[in-house]
């Protein structure tokens, strides 16, 4: 089993330089390609691959020899991570890649020749350890190190462990619960309990429009709109660190209690069309939840049955079955026509999703768990900056 591990870095000077060496490098690179890529498959329908482009990295060192002074298997890494961009792409998994900006949370990767002592975390390059704080313990063969890097100026690496555990089996279906999101209570159980949404980002909203209005105001390119800019960053950064131990926490506890979990296959990005509730819908987190849930379960062998998105587990009376298709999204609360049972329009939810669940009982879910333009012609051309 692979497990992750995240820990903070504390560099001295000459480490943050060259990190950011490594950053800039790897962000450079990947822009590079994509347009190298792009211009190829535009010009001679032909598909780069990520060899390909491998092989043209020793002329392109000639032309930039500032690219020998980063580990080489780091600008591979950034080469395999634009081919699986591509390939997630056209299997319908996500969108087009982008190029990288600066101003965004950026990584480099590096694969080998990575080991831990007393003294920190040595990487290829590094005359010295980095300074690395292992507020938890791990066992197991380090496979990967990324390391990355926050708009806030902070340093992360995420050590990817081979901890040699078997992923256990599934378990019986004993004790299930079905799963509501929503945005008013976070979650509501079949059970009947709630959990209130904290609404970490509509909390700070205010502050945010005073830091983001101050940073408006500033000259581009001017020490004081870096340094509003690291204010704005620093409240998103808490919202986000709030939100996420917010989703690990009720993932985790969900995850010990059940041994089968069903709950909503929901369409986020059709959602996030309404622009009345996208704000909401993006502070509540539901993906992170759900990609949460997903790989704890896998940890512990829980189930989790997913129904489909127009399956009518809002509308859909639990006790009789009857369909309510004048309830609004204002009626949180209905009365069934024809059992006159009065029922909670989120409770109902998950006692439907749980009803949905069970007639999938004994199917497992499917895991969604002329001459071609060179690397150092594409930037000759257009003279890229980064």
């Amino acid at each position: 089993m692979f497990i992750a591990y995240k820990y903070r870095l504390y560099p001295t000077q000459e480490q943050s330089v060259l990190l950011n060496k490594h950053l800039g490098s790897v962000r450079f690179l990947y822009n590079l390609a994509l347009e190298t890529k792009q211009m190829v498959y535009s010009g001679n329908k032909t598909n780069l691959s990520r060899f390909d482009l491998q092989a043209q990295l020793i002329d392109l060192k000639k032309e930039c020899e500032w690219l020998k002074e980063v580990n080489s298997q780091s600008l591979q890494c950034a080469l395999l991570n634009l081919d699986n961009a591509y390939t997630k792409f056209f299997k319908g998994l996500t969108s087009f890649p982008k190029f990288k900006k600066k101003s965004n949370k950026q990584s480099f990767q590096c694969p080998q020749s990575v080991t831990l002592c007393s003294k920190g975390l040595s990487l290829p390059k590094f005359k010295e350890p980095i300074k690395i704080i292992l507020h938890r313990k791990f066992f197991g063969k380090i496979k990967t190190v990324t390391i990355s890097k926050t708009p806030t100026n902070k340093y992360f690496a995420s050590i990817l462990v081979d901890t040699a555990r078997i992923i256990p089996e599934k378990k019986t279906i004993n004790n299930s619960i079905g799963i509501d999101l929503g945005i008013k209570s976070f979650v509501v159980t079949s059970n009947g309990d709630k959990i209130d949404n904290p609404k970490y980002l509509r909390n700070s909203t205010e502050r945010l429009k005073i830091l983001s209005r101050r940073l408006s105001k500033k000259q581009k390119e001017s020490n004081n709109r870096n340094k509003a800019r690291l204010q704005v960053a620093k409240i998103h950064e808490k919202v986000s660190n709030q939100r996420r131990d917010f989703l690990h926490k009720i993932s985790d506890v969900i995850t010990k209690q059940y041994d089968t979990i069903c709950i909503e296959n929901l369409q986020i990005n059709n959602m996030l069309k309404n622009h009345k509730l996208a704000r909401a819908i993006s502070d509540c987190g539901w993906s992170i939840f759900t990609s949460f849930l997903e790989y704890k379960a896998e940890w512990r062998g829980v189930n989790i049955v997913r129904i489909g998105t127009f399956d009518p587990s809002t509308k859909l009376c639990s006790v009789c079955g009857s369909i309510n298709n004048e309830l609004t999204l204002a009626d949180r609360e209905w009365t069934c026509s024809d059992c006159g049972t009065i029922l909670d329009r989120d409770i109902n939810a998950a006692v439907n999703i749980l009803n949905f669940g069970f007639k999938k009982s004994g199917v497992e879910r499917s895991v969604e768990h002329l001459e071609l333009p060179t690397l150092v012609g594409t930037m000759k051309d257009e003279k890229i900056i980064t």
